[in-house]
């Protein structure tokens, strides 16, 4: 018979089957109300962030930071807390600061004995483990109520103090790895957009912050219609024209996130062969778009941009331009907002004299998306590798 007390994958030099413990024998609650209203810092708890600073305002002009906090609990370094109506969906944080800090009394806040590793402890909590104790032992019907009495009456398998250590060890330096190219991901999406602002002229200018020495020319001005025009023309998708949707576009990033000829459905949408752009009109602030170098159908909410007299890869940037944005999110309060096509096809914008001009520009924004998407990637990847972890390396 299989050991289920033993992980699928462990590191070397540790082969002893793993303990199951109660958390009643290796937590206790440690939560003391703040009765003297020190002024600690007060946090909530994010299922992404673990401990975020609560500064929340008031209709009054207050904030959180001048309430009334005594019947707050006080959170001491090397504790865990929690929303019992909110752990379900991950809700759990790690007080990793050398310093005392508060949270709401709606929390549940407890420490580790000495048997326990807490970043090990910390990443179960992230685990699948965690989640199916808490169906296990819920209570609440729709919404989940998972306070500490509960936590306590379920268990843990733990190996010894060592294990548990490298374990937890090990994980942190996945979710460094991952912070470290997120971090590096959001600073170059910041550098873009700043680039965006600097090499595109700015209302009522000819000319570009920022723009390569080899061009001096004034800008020239053009509607929106001089510069690119809808396509229309319609088709079922095949293995040939597969089908291109919103779900099948990474927002903001303008890659795809997944082989769309293995779609089986057939759709129709509008007819792209690859010297097109793509725009996605429905809820245009959440920056759906693609530049595809393949042909195929836009199902949906797209529209289909064939550039005239403009190089396909500056028309790829100019619709990614605050000014392009802004006019694209001019909707009347809609639920369901869309960008207004005689709205902007009779928008002004600024386009370089020289279309050689253009295709510096937007090869130098391929580069850079370049450089965007290959930490992406690498954002992707090592989460998919810690989901892995956490299913095989827990009992």
């Amino acid at each position: 018979m299989k050991d289920t007390k033993k992980p699928r994958i462990r590191f070397k030099g540790f082969n002893d089957s793993w303990e199951q413990r109660k958390f009643s024998d290796i937590t206790f609650p440690s939560g003391e109300k703040n009765r003297d209203n020190f002024p600690y810092e007060s946090f909530s708890i994010t299922n992404e962030n673990g401990f975020v600073p609560q500064n929340d305002k008031f209709e009054n002009g207050g904030t959180m930071r001048d309430a009334d906090k005594r019947m707050y609990y006080i959170v001491s370094p090397q504790s865990f807390a929690y929303n019992p109506a909110r752990i379900n969906v991950g809700s759990i944080g790690y007080q990793n600061t050398s310093k005392n800090v508060i949270v709401s009394s709606l929390y549940e806040v407890f420490k580790t004995t000495k048997e326990v590793d807490d970043r090990f402890l910390w990443h179960w909590f992230k685990s699948a483990n965690f989640q199916k104790l808490i169906i296990q032992l819920q209570e609440g019907g729709v919404r989940l109520y998972f306070y500490y009495d509960k936590l306590c009456m379920g268990t843990i398998a733990l190996p010894n103090l060592t294990e548990q250590h490298k374990i937890g060890a090990y994980l942190d330096k996945l979710d460094d790895l991952i912070t470290l190219h997120q971090r590096e991901c959001e600073k170059l999406l910041c550098f873009k957009k700043s680039m965006l602002e600097k090499m595109f002229p700015k209302n009522g200018e000819k000319y570009p912050e920022i723009r390569f020495s080899c061009f001096t020319d004034s800008w020239e001005q053009r509607k929106f219609s001089e510069t690119a025009q809808r396509e229309s023309a319609a088709r079922k998708s095949s293995t040939d024209f597969p089908s291109v949707e919103y779900e099948d576009v990474v927002s903001e990033f303008g890659i795809l996130n997944k082989d769309v000829r293995l779609k089986e459905t057939q759709k129709t949408g509008i007819i792209f062969d690859g010297s097109q752009v793509l725009y996605g009109k429905l809820r245009p602030y959440l920056h759906n778009w693609l530049s595809p170098d393949f042909r195929g159908v836009a199902v949906g909410d797209w529209w289909v941009l064939k550039p005239v007299n403009v190089d396909k890869s500056f028309l790829f940037r100019l619709i990614q331009t605050e000014k392009f944005d802004d006019i694209a999110n001019q909707s009347s309060g809609s639920k369901m907002p869309r960008a207004d096509w005689n709205l902007l096809s009779n928008t002004e914008f600024m386009v370089p004299a020289e279309i050689e001009e253009e295709r510096k520009i937007g090869q130098y924004f391929s580069e850079l998306d370049h450089l965007i998407t290959l930490h992406q990637r690498e954002v992707d990847k090592l989460a998919k590798l810690k989901k892995s972890m956490l299913e095989k390396m827990f009992v």
